[in-house]
């Protein structure tokens, strides 16, 4: 089972979705209007939370239309890890961090579409040991 809710603390949100019967990814939208100056990086706010089955993650790319519109995601892939979502201290929104490449202010309305999303499975090290520590937190919560 794999899917998205709609995040603590946010209404009125529409689950992201394929465009076409061939369609790999789901197309995220921002749920409010921001403007991110010039050089600036933001995160942008989804609305939205992933859950997905262990060994799994939901990877963010950027939509090829965004960098039309002077704007790229800085890390190039967003990913989502399984534990994000709903763990002891976060809800698991979703956040896409967003460059604004260009010398101008760019205006993006509420609902429009900034990334999509493949839900992907991934392979261990048969030689790992399992890391002790357990997910507590959200946005940048492993950047020990």
């Amino acid at each position: 089972m794999r899917g998205f809710e709609v995040a603590k603390g946010y209404q009125n949100i529409d689950l992201p979705k394929r465009s076409t019967l061939r369609s790999a990814g789901y197309d995220i939208a921002i749920c409010e209007a921001m403007t991110l100056e010039p050089k600036a990086i933001v995160k942008a706010p989804t609305g939205i939370k992933a859950y997905m089955q262990d060994q799994e993650v939901l990877m963010l790319y950027p939509r090829s239309s965004l960098a039309m519109k002077g704007l790229t995601i800085p890390n190039n892939v967003g990913i989502i890890d399984a534990d994000y979502y709903g763990n002891s201290s976060n809800d698991g929104a979703i956040f896409v961090q967003l460059y604004n490449f260009s010398d101008q202010p760019i205006t993006l309305e509420k609902g429009e579409r900034i990334a999509q999303g493949i839900f992907q499975t991934y392979l261990k090290a048969t030689d790992e040991r399992p890391p002790k520590h357990v997910r507590a937190g959200g946005f940048g919560s492993t950047g020990r």
